[in-house]
């Protein structure tokens, strides 16, 4: 313990409470450390599942208590116990008890955390309950530098008046002498140690961490002033950057007005030119005109209205003049063509090169770039998962306007695959697209203008009744099975493999098919296997020392459920409030279990004969069972030993072809049935046949699981020794 308190340790802010801005009361540890008073908590967790740290948002898992099961901040409470008895060893401070007695020598109770006067301190010590209490005078906490003296003694929740001085190593939890001589006594179960051994041992750990968190403090907070730097100068940055493309954008403007100006004078320049032309023209022809009129009006006058001499005097005048107009060659028709304006370049094809006027440099190099191609099957939209990389080979973060990627797809005869992009995270980019038809897709991805390393990409389209991955092959070594049960899928979307033959589970990459890691199983012969919203890893095994045990995803063994109506456990399914369903084949039931493993009731007693696997739906209260003896399905509900309906086996809609074993549910209600001849079918939820998944090729699906998104279909392939991924949605 510290001889003396930070003065920061006393800060306002320090000592209270971030939701109700008040001191803490009762202060509780999330698993983040940070603290806050129990009641905040309790009512934020009303109006928030799951539960979020109110100031880091880091999703918290409480335990089985609820708020309540949370660890006391004791620091803090000692924390604000100090403070209250400085603050009470002040001049005219009254006693806490009998509110009186300002003046006189006071002192401050350790275990109860009051400040009384001497009046109540002689009565606190005739009572038996608080005579041993730890009193600290006025003048010890006026001259104390640290909270040795003050710290409040921690009582044994079950012996009131039983300090906690044992720490059992074996259940984690502080202890009283009267509890190591009932509930924790010495043993193989129990190992109960002096605090003080124990925390000496913690404290030298907490230090070795210590050591390992200054170096990295020091490592992030070089990052930040390194990112401080460049955000410095970031707007600078912009500004410079601005300035430049304003200049260049007037630079354009000025070269179109320019433009603008020098076709407006031609058009002038041209209507000027071709007015004159035609001006001259029209004149001729009016003379023309003119000239013709006045002949006409002549010889019109002679005809009407001249005597014979008048005739025979002027008739050959007249005809000569008229004989020589008409005669004459006169172009009465203009050659003037209207002039007009032409667009060399459209302002459609304008504004598309007006993308190249210019542009924002960025850091991306289009080598590094990577383009991951998920599974592509035939009517399904398929993805594929483009990194823009920086200079420095890490992930490019920018704005979708600054970085111009396009994506092109043709299909194997060429023809254009509708392809759409979409910014899913800075530097990240979804290409999704629906292949109609199989064979080999090329995919062209650009980033400004450029190809990305390898692109044309090569995609491989498949039909859906091929497996899009294949996980494992026979054998004991890592990523081999030998006899793969039950399969489900865990909280981070990894795969969970029952291997058998090698009495193990074997964790795999749900993208890759990569083993991530294993662990050996206890018990008898490893069977069924489901994972609870905690990421607990549950486990049965029939034969020899038969159980569900429960592990964490490194395989340390949290627990063991043994009640004695379980015989023969083969599929599991852990429900949302932590109880279990566990179909037993020698006991001929399903049997619902509360989270400590006792038994709540049997299920299916005398309908069923060697049950199976199940698939819970809880919204709708039932349970899915398969029974190999029976080959069919029934179904259950869960609150009562009601049955709903069966299958039966055939040839026909509603009917399996063989022994039905593996079974899922889809977010629609729709039942997916693995059979002992290796076909996956799905009916609906009235039981009508929708399609199959995969054909009968007499290779055994034992477990059935979906993903979280429900768009890949697991199957466990007991004599393939593997895991095939369907894609199913």
């Amino acid at each position: 313990m510290a001889s003396k308190i930070p003065e920061s340790d006393f800060d306002e802010q320090f000592l209270t409470c971030p939701v109700c801005m008040l001191h803490f009361r009762d202060p509780r540890v999330l698993p983040c450390l940070h603290t806050f008073c129990m009641e905040c908590l309790q009512e934020w967790a009303t109006k928030q599942q799951p539960l979020e740290c109110p100031t880091c948002r880091t999703q918290v898992s409480l335990p089985d208590q609820g708020v309540d099961g949370l660890r006391t901040n004791f620091y803090v409470n000692n924390l604000l116990d100090f403070a209250a008895a400085k603050k009470g060893s002040e001049p005219g401070v009254s006693c806490q008890v009998c509110e009186g007695n300002v003046e006189g020598q006071k002192s401050w109770c350790a275990d109860c955390g009051m400040l009384l006067c001497q009046s109540c301190i002689a009565v606190h010590r005739k009572v038996p309950a608080t005579k041993h209490h730890q009193m600290v005078t006025q003048e010890a906490i006026n001259t104390m530098g640290g909270m040795e003296g003050l710290e409040r003694k921690r009582h044994c929740h079950k012996h009131k008046n039983q300090e906690l001085v044992f720490y059992c190593e074996s259940c984690n939890v502080l202890v009283c002498t009267a509890c190591t001589v009932v509930d924790h006594r010495p043993g193989k179960d129990h190992n109960p140690v002096e605090i003080t051994t124990v925390a000496q041992k913690r404290t030298e750990k907490l230090r070795q961490f210590l050591k390992q968190i200054d170096p990295r403090i020091k490592e992030i907070q070089d990052s930040i002033n390194e990112v401080e730097k460049t955000m410095s100068n970031l707007i600078p940055s912009k500004e410079a950057a601005t300035d430049q493309a304003k200049v260049y954008f007037r630079q354009l403007v000025d070269i179109l007005q320019k433009r603008e100006k020098e076709i407006l004078s031609h058009i002038e320049e041209q209507c000027r030119a071709d007015g004159k032309a035609l001006q001259t023209k029209k004149e001729e022809i009016e003379f023309e005109f003119a000239g013709l009129t006045s002949a006409q009006t002549f010889c019109q006058q002679a005809v009407e209205h001249g005597s014979d001499v008048h005739i025979l005097e002027v008739g050959n005048q007249v005809q000569t003049r008229v004989e020589t107009l008409l005669a004459k060659q006169l172009e009465l028709e203009s050659d003037w063509s209207e002039f007009q304006f032409v667009e060399n370049t459209t302002v459609a094809g304008f504004q598309e090169k007006s993308k190249d006027f210019g542009g924002v440099k960025i850091n991306v190099d289009i080598s590094k770039c990577k383009l991951v191609v998920k599974p592509a099957v035939k009517g399904f939209e398929c993805v594929a998962m483009l990194t823009t990389i920086n200079k420095d080979g890490r992930p490019y973060i920018t704005n979708s306007k600054a970085v111009d990627v396009t994506a092109n797809m043709k299909d194997t005869f060429g023809r254009n695959v509708q392809t759409k992009l979409q910014m899913k995270s800075m530097g990240e980019w979804e290409i999704s697209y629906t292949p109609k038809i199989t064979g080999n897709h090329r995919l062209e991805v650009k980033v400004n203008s450029q190809r990305v390393a390898r692109s044309p990409f090569t995609v491989k389209v498949q039909g859906r009744e091929k497996p899009v991955l294949t996980i494992g092959r026979k054998g004991s070594g890592v990523g081999e099975l030998d006899g793969p049960v039950g399969v489900a899928v865990d909280k981070d979307g990894n795969i969970v493999v029952v291997d058998q033959g090698n009495k193990r589970v074997q964790i795999f990459d749900a993208e890759t098919g990569g083993s991530l890691c294993w662990f050996p199983v206890d018990g008898g012969r490893p069977y069924g296997v489901d994972v609870d919203s905690k990421g607990r890893i549950f486990v049965t095994s029939y034969g020899s020392n038969c159980g569900v045990r429960c592990y964490s995803k490194k395989g340390e063994l949290f627990n063991t459920f043994k009640p004695d109506c379980m015989k023969q456990p083969r599929g599991v399914a852990v429900l949302r409030d932590g109880r279990m369903v566990v179909a037993d084949s020698k006991q001929q039931s399903c049997l619902l279990l509360q989270p400590d493993g006792s038994l709540i009731r049997e299920i299916g007693k005398g309908q069923l004969q060697f049950p199976q696997f199940m698939a819970v739906d809880a919204t709708h209260d039932a349970m899915y069972v398969t029974d190999r003896s029976e080959q069919n399905i029934f179904v259950f509900g869960l609150e009562e030993n009601k049955e709903f309906g069966m299958g039966r086996q055939g040839h026909f809609d509603r009917q399996f072809q063989s022994s039905p074993e593996g079974v899922a549910l889809d977010a629609a209600g729709n039942i997916i049935v693995g059979e002992h001849d290796g076909h996956v079918r799905v009916f609906g939820p009235d039981w009508s046949y929708l399609q199959s998944v995969t054909k009968a090729d007499g290779n055994y699906v034992s477990g059935l699981a979906l993903t979280p998104d429900g768009k890949y279909l697991l199957v466990s392939r007991f004599h393939g020794d593997c895991i095939e991924v369907y894609r199913y949605m």
